[in-house]
């Protein structure tokens, strides 16, 4: 008997991946045989991924709950597909896509309606992803313009900040000095020094 498989994968380890468990559970896979990576798909250097890539042979099954657990983009996705399916030579069920489930249609027609299937849902999957970044950055600029401010806070001047940074900007004493009399690091002392001239202007 082939040899069942589940791969799940969260972006950052902040993210749950008890929605793919669940699903993956399902269909009465051995816990031992389900991989889960906690990184981003920015790059392929998945360990948990690639351990299961050791473990794949010819005619195994392995589950993923949806097509963009494979890879970062259209172009990876349909890459992983080929290496699975054609070098590897293992099936594969996308459990939210029934369409993408390589043991049914092993002619040429269904392994043709397959891989058109596969194309357009790794296409519509980057898509999302570039519009869900879109959508927070828009978001970001939204929150600018209401005055939001992002980072860590700054922290307040001290009471001698504009008469020091004054006698520095008139060339009067040194930057090391001001930011001794002021005490505050040489870099924050030049930096807020000048965008208080800046200001003046």
């Amino acid at each position: 008997m082939n040899n069942m498989y589940g791969y799940a994968r969260v972006s950052t380890r902040e993210q749950k991946e008890d929605r793919q468990l669940i699903a993956l559970s399902e269909v009465q896979l051995p816990e031992k045989n389900i991989y889960v990576d906690k990184q981003s798909g920015k790059d392929f250097e998945r360990p948990m991924y690639k351990r299961l890539m050791k473990k794949l042979k010819e005619d195994d099954l392995l589950y993923v709950k949806s097509i963009d657990r494979l890879g970062r983009n259209y172009e990876e996705i349909l890459e992983q597909w080929r290496v699975l399916t054609r070098e590897k030579k293992v099936d594969i069920v996308v459990l939210d896509m029934p369409l993408l489930d390589t043991r049914r249609g092993k002619d040429l027609m269904g392994t043709f309606l397959s891989d058109i299937v596969l194309q357009v849902l790794s296409f519509v999957a980057e898509n999302e992803r570039k519009n869900i970044r879109e959508r927070q950055r828009e978001g970001i600029d939204a929150a600018r313009q209401r005055g939001v401010k992002f980072g860590r806070p700054t922290n307040p001047l001290p009471d001698n900040f504009s008469q020091v940074s004054q006698s520095w900007l008139s060339g009067e004493i040194s930057g090391r000095r001001g930011a001794e009399l002021c005490g505050m690091p040489l870099t924050s002392f030049r930096r807020r020094s000048r965008a208080m001239k800046k200001m003046w202007e």
